[in-house]
């Protein structure tokens, strides 16, 4: 048994809900998709008709709009319209660790969750299925829940989890060819229907074995352990990468050497300044705190220990640099490749590079950014939410051009801190000419070819070799 669905919304329009929707448009051109958010400008952003000026950069996201957008594809700032039309809802706000109180730098804070149930609550007339989409701790199905079904309207609503495994700058790959979709819900006889509707929308072009049905605390549980899991394997080749510059290994030799073990096999065994984005260090973060509030303290310090590598992974890099600059960066420049936390991506959060800046910020260094599609305003605003500066003072110290050409000139210093393809095709003869010597690249991906750029007159600091 199935509902049919002849129009979704989803709430929230940033990294998840665009594309997601996207997509989920274009294989099921039966059903109309809202995407509503109170933040005006940046669904001005989605409706522009140039395609270039679309909030977020997805390869391949553009293409997917076009075919749908205005036609069963649209964007909105009515919200209210947006639930009151829907036969599904999805909820795909920001989640983000909480910055006060109780759980302050663990706990996800859950306010943006709750209103939305609320809102839905007050506005809905008649029963509604409602799938939180956002990365989130478990438990939260059971607050949407309660407040929903303490509602005064007396409708039925169903509450799925369907936890999104996107990986950015790779998120529309993702989506059309998934390792497999989760749907947790309850198992009663509506929650069965609900999931089983849910469940068709996929299937319309995912292969139906790859859609699994589980209960509501298995599937976001498993969220957050496939990235903590994840992250894990990153901060596990990064601790040996510190052993390996001590020593005569190579990071890179020995992360081949494991990775064709089929038991632990090649993927996440890239050794780099450190990992970002808003997943990991977010789940793995809710995993400590939820493990805590149980009174498992040994799981929390376990899982704990990967963010605290990550930390000290960042830390060495800026910490090397300095070293490297006769332990002193005050008043020299420092050009940063790279500030997105990885390729193929606008998104910046938890960037490896915005922790290097700061870390060299203390100590009084110049730094010049360049990025191909970070704006100048989101580094500065990276750097001003730490609040470890003043703004004053960051934009006094902090450059953002749009040349990598400019950032070198004078540079005392060269760090590569995203794997951007296009940095390994630069004309590093001109490059070389331009900054002071002796001239030092901190290559924090293991991206450059080290012999052409030695043989140029470079000393290159690579991660664990």
């Amino acid at each position: 048994m199935k509902k049919e669905i002849k129009n979704i919304c989803c709430i929230g329009a940033g990294y998840v809900g665009g594309p997601t929707m996207a997509v989920i448009a274009l294989k099921n051109p039966e059903i109309k998709v809202n995407i509503v958010d109170i933040n005006d400008q940046r669904i001005q952003d989605w409706n522009d008709t140039n395609l270039d000026n679309l909030p977020i950069y997805e390869p391949g996201l553009a293409e997917v709009v076009e075919q749908t957008r205005g036609k069963n594809l649209f964007f909105s700032t009515d919200v209210d319209q947006g639930i009151r039309d829907a036969d599904m809802i999805f909820i795909s706000v920001n989640t983000p660790t909480k910055t006060y109180g109780k759980g302050k730098g663990q706990a996800a804070d859950l306010k943006y969750i709750e209103l939305c149930a609320r809102q839905i609550a007050r506005i809905a007339q008649r029963d509604k299925i409602v799938v939180e989409k956002s990365t989130l701790p478990v438990r939260t199905a059971e607050a949407l829940s309660d407040i929903l079904s303490n509602s005064e309207s007396g409708f039925n609503f169903e509450i799925l989890s369907n936890p999104e495994f996107l990986a950015e700058g790779t998120a529309i790959d993702d989506l059309l060819n998934p390792d497999r979709v989760l749907i947790g819900g309850d198992n009663t006889e509506s929650g069965q229907i609900a999931k089983n509707t849910l469940s068709s929308i996929y299937e319309a072009w995912v292969p139906k074995e790859r859609v699994l049905q589980t209960n509501v605390w298995s599937s976001e549980l498993s969220k957050l352990t496939a990235n903590a899991f994840l992250a894990q394997r990153i901060s596990s080749i990064n601790a040996m990468s510190a052993l390996c510059e001590k020593t005569e290994a190579d990071v890179d030799e020995i992360a081949r050497a494991i990775g064709m073990d089929s038991r632990i096999g090649p993927k996440f065994l890239k050794s780099s300044v450190g990992f970002g984005g808003s997943c990991f260090q977010k789940d793995v973060l809710n995993l400590v705190y939820i493990a805590k509030s149980y009174g498992l303290d040994e799981v929390a310090e376990y899982w704990d220990q990967v963010i605290k590598l990550n930390d000290y992974q960042k830390r060495r890099f800026a910490d090397r640099i300095i070293k490297e600059s006769y332990n002193t960066v005050s008043g020299k420049k420092i050009a940063f490749f790279g500030w997105a936390f990885k390729k193929d991506t606008n998104d910046t959060r938890e960037s490896a590079a915005i922790y290097v800046a700061d870390h060299l910020l203390d100590e009084e260094a110049e730094i010049v950014v360049y990025d191909p599609k970070v704006s100048e305003e989101r580094v500065y605003a990276d750097l001003e939410y730490l609040n470890n500066h003043s703004s004053e003072y960051i934009r006094s110290r902090v450059k953002v051009v749009n040349n990598p050409f400019n950032a070198v000139d004078d540079a005392h210093a060269i760090a590569v801190l995203t794997e951007w393809d296009e940095f390994k095709d630069y004309n590093w003869g001109e490059i070389y000419s331009k900054v002071l010597k002796p001239a030092n690249i901190f290559d924090g991906r293991n991206i450059l070819d080290t012999e052409t750029l030695v043989e140029l007159g470079f000393n290159v600091y690579n991660i664990g070799k």
